[in-house]
């Protein structure tokens, strides 16, 4: 099979990787969804580049957290797993498992669900988004019950989070377009103001990429080759959006949106995994472009502020893009990961 052809020397990566861990380090992230994206870019580092140190920090993030006390969980709350599923493989400590488990019993038991067990994306205790579905809770909650299902060797989980993978495709990814609306209104029956907005496709395409990365013999589950279309045909549509800086627009489809960087490297992230080598030169442009918005510190640069599904296409166009944000940090490491990772050696070009 013809590889996915990516410049980037491994050595220069991996620097660029760890001034993004250093910063994320010194952000006083909470246990909520930006902590939650963050961490898991930083198990992604760990993972791929074997530094010990990164997964040193995060064990010592959270004894610093569990003395002061952990709030109560909620969809958003969830992410925190992926960097709990981490330190649990790492270390087998039943503290971590003891988490997870505790967050899986949330998820299947308690959280709001409406149709067919759909999840509902909540951000509080309160019922915020009444029978709202929203593309980050795949990143949120269905990916992680994909990942402990996997794990543990629980079968339900699996289908649990293959189930809500197929659900937000249906409500979600607009069939004529390919593209992900960021929401759908269940007692409404509509997306609400009907936006293209780039990070919920980027939840969209990094997490149906992982899929097939996390999930063996996956083709013996019926949704999967829904999960793999749905992918194939979103970012065959997304990289003919792609600006001539590298970027997507936080608005997809609107060209004068400005470039985000979450957005960008999520989607970048999902093109890396998949491995189509008809996607090189869009990687490319996208990889340049991501890193030239990562200051020397490791700050990620130009990545929007926390979005709800907002009314109409100006609010999300006037969401800032001033400071750093969690998830800006971590959907960078996962791109830059998924790069290391595709091969290639310490000198040469990745191949």
């Amino acid at each position: 099979m013809i590889k996915l052809k990516i410049n980037a020397a491994a050595t220069d990566l991996r620097q660029v990787v760890g001034c993004v861990v250093d910063y994320t380090f010194g952000m006083d992230l909470t246990w909520d969804w930006p902590g939650g994206v963050a961490f898991y870019g930083v198990s992604r580092a760990f993972e791929v580049t074997g530094e010990k140190a990164y997964l040193e920090r995060m064990a010592d993030w959270c004894e610093e957290y569990f003395e002061a006390g952990l709030p109560g969980w909620t969809v958003n709350t969830c992410a925190m797993g992926h960097m709990l599923l981490t330190l649990y493989e790492q270390t087998k400590d039943q503290k971590y498992l003891e988490l997870i488990l505790s967050k899986v019993d949330y998820l299947e038991n308690k959280a709001l669900r409406f149709g067919d067990r759909v999840l509902q994306h909540t951000v509080s205790a309160k019922n915020d988004f009444p029978e709202q579905c929203w593309a980050d809770t795949l990143f949120m909650a269905a990916y992680f019950l994909l990942r402990v299902g996997v794990k543990l060797g629980k079968k339900p989980l699996i289908d649990d989070a293959l189930h809500q993978f197929y659900w937000h495709i249906n409500y979600l990814q607009d069939e004529n377009t390919a593209l992900w609306y960021h929401g759908y209104n269940n007692l409404k029956q509509d997306h609400m103001s009907g936006i293209y907005w780039a990070r919920a496709n980027a939840w969209a395409a990094y997490t149906m990429s992982r899929v097939s990365k996390v999930l063996p013999e996956g083709y013996l589950y019926p949704p999967f080759m829904h999960i793999g279309s749905s992918l194939r045909d979103q970012l065959a549509a997304i990289k003919r959006l792609q600006k001539e800086d590298g970027l997507w627009g936080t608005v997809l489809d609107f060209p004068e949106a400005y470039g985000e960087i979450s957005a960008t490297a999520g989607i970048t992230a999902a093109m890396v995994t998949q491995d189509n080598p008809l996607h090189a030169k869009y990687v490319q442009r996208a990889l340049d472009g991501t890193l030239a918005n990562i200051a020397s510190n490791g700050r990620v640069l130009n990545v929007s502020g926390g979005t709800a599904v907002m009314n109409d296409i100006e609010g999300y166009l006037r969401v800032d893009k001033k400071w750093a944000q969690g998830w800006g940090q971590g959907l960078a490491l996962a791109l830059l990961t998924a790069v290391i990772e595709s091969g290639g050696s310490d000198d040469d070009p990745m191949t």
